[in-house]
């Protein structure tokens, strides 16, 4: 079982965080390919809208623990920020899981393998962002 950490790093200052279903992704349906050589620049186009999404979890999720750090010191609570983390955590992990057993069923082809994992680590990310988004 690999451990994930919590990374606190804020990559877009919070005035500039919008939601989900504001994020405006690359459309990479007309470079679809699973053929080994034409795949290359799909799997690009993937990546980009995989490392935007990340960039915008994280944002959420450093706001959410900023916010719960003034909770913590206005009330002194401090019984919220383990349990935030930990959800965090447990998160990356069933997201990791549930897409490494749709490439593990896309296998022989690996290209299928790695169109479905970066697919549904999309979706995941999108739904992840939109709970993060959810009022407190």
């Amino acid at each position: 079982m690999t451990k994930t950490s919590v990374s606190f790093v804020c990559l877009l200052p919070f005035s500039a965080i919008v939601n989900a279903s504001e994020i405006t992704l690359t459309d990479c349906s007309s470079l679809e390919s699973y053929h080994p050589i034409d795949s290359k620049t799909y799997i690009q186009c993937l990546d980009s809208n995989l490392d935007m999404l990340r960039r915008h979890q994280q944002s959420w999720i450093n706001k959410l623990l900023h916010d719960i750090e003034i909770i913590k010191e206005q009330t002194g609570n401090t019984q919220l920020m383990p349990i935030i983390k930990r959800s965090i955590v447990y998160h990356e992990q069933y997201a990791e899981d549930s897409c490494k057993w749709r490439y593990l069923h896309s296998l022989p082809n690996s290209t299928k393998a790695t169109v479905a994992y970066k697919k549904c680590s999309i979706r995941l990310l999108r739904k992840h962002i939109e709970d993060l988004q959810q009022p407190y």
